[in-house]
């Protein structure tokens, strides 16, 4: 993998980049759709590439290995051959799906033993077994195993935690050098932040993650429930810290206001359920602020979802027939939905990048922010 910058904001940290991967180049600040199981939910991958113009999705090592499996993968040849998607992918190791399971797991500092959420049965991951599953899965980034501590949380079980996460690092990264990738082409790790919203620990894993040289790093454990102030703090100091001429991805964030924020604190890759999930119940993002399909007020408004356009729906369907459509439950409902706010990420990400390239993006940035937050 490989990263340059071509060209930084004068008056934040924001930058716009490029990644390049075995499976095709990557344009920076980039927004990743969340493909859990190997599907982004609610749309197919031909419009993920031609409407939505989605680069890279995320694909989730614990939902893959439980189902379809890694021997299914193996056989299908990969990730991206078994879900005909040829951009590239990057995988989550596991770790946060496996803090959410906090009632039927055991940490130790071996790895987690754990139950499966669809049938109950009994699992094991380590930092080992995680590289293993994601080099059946394939895909171009992949993460560290860690550990994501809750929110709040004291500060002597973040340290642990923070701690425990290096160790694991070390340990994923000894495992890659014995285990060669399965399908012709070499997997980036990202090792991960930790240290929840503690300054201080931040601050020495961040120091040690940079000190791993690796050839792009990850944030994780924030937008766990701290408010959005706090985020914006420890994603400054740690940015601060992280190599400039590395990728930085800050795991899970967020709404379109926090992508724009974090930009400007000198995060490349972010991913998130919510413009899939909200999607699903009516919740569109749009360049003038946020809509509520299912409210009353949309029943007789024939003008279109977003004035900007920023999809092709946006032009072919009104706000009132999208309103009919969540209201009679019906799945294109959905469909348009998500396509509409799957676009508008990558579309504001895509402007931001305009932007930082032009030269105008604090201002931009300042405006953008006020109109996102809207709701309409």
């Amino acid at each position: 993998m490989q990263f340059k910058i071509n060209n930084s904001d004068k008056n934040t940290k924001a930058r716009a980049g490029e990644i390049t991967t075995p499976h095709g180049l990557i344009k920076t600040p980039i927004f990743m759709p969340v493909g859990t199981a190997g599907t982004v939910k609610s749309i197919n991958q031909r419009d993920l590439k031609n409407d939505v113009n989605a680069q890279i999705i995320l694909g989730n090592t614990y939902h893959l290995n439980l189902r379809p499996g890694t021997s299914v993968l193996e056989k299908a040849g990969g990730l991206h051959k078994f879900m005909s998607w040829d951009r590239p992918i990057l995988t989550d190791s596991g770790g946060y799906q496996v803090y959410s399971l906090t009632d039927v797991r055991k940490l130790t500092e071996e790895g987690v033993k754990f139950q499966s959420h669809i049938d109950g049965s009994r699992h094991f991951i380590s930092p080992e077994i995680s590289m293993d599953i994601q080099r059946s899965i394939g895909a171009d980034i992949i993460m560290a195993f860690d550990e994501c501590t809750p929110y709040p949380c004291e500060f002597k079980a973040a340290k642990k935690s923070m701690e425990m996460t290096h160790r694991w690092l070390n340990r994923c990264i000894e495992h890659l050098k014995k285990t060669p990738a399965k399908y012709g082409f070499e997997q980036t790790l990202f090792p991960i932040v930790q240290g929840s919203v503690y300054k201080d620990l931040r601050i020495q894993s961040a120091e040690y993650i940079a000190a791993a040289g690796a050839d792009g790093n990850a944030i994780g454990g924030l937008s766990v429930g701290e408010p959005a102030e706090i985020m914006y703090e420890i994603t400054d100091a740690v940015t601060n810290i992280l190599p400039v001429d590395k990728p930085r991805y800050l795991m899970g964030v967020g709404t379109p206001a926090n992508l724009l924020e974090c930009i400007a604190l000198g995060i490349d890759m972010f991913d998130c359920v919510m413009p899939t999930r909200n999607a699903r119940n009516g919740m569109l993002f749009t360049s003038e602020g946020i809509l509520n399909m299912r409210n009353e007020k949309w029943k007789e408004d024939f003008s279109p979802i977003d004035p900007n356009g920023v999809c092709f729906v946006d032009a072919e369907y009104s706000k009132a027939y999208l309103r009919h459509l969540f209201i009679s439950k019906e799945m294109l409902a959905a469909q348009i939905a998500t396509l509409h706010n799957l676009s508008f990420y990558l579309w504001l990400v895509g402007q931001a990048r305009t932007k930082i390239m032009e030269g105008t993006f604090s201002e931009w940035k300042t405006q953008m922010v006020k109109k996102l937050m809207v709701r309409l």
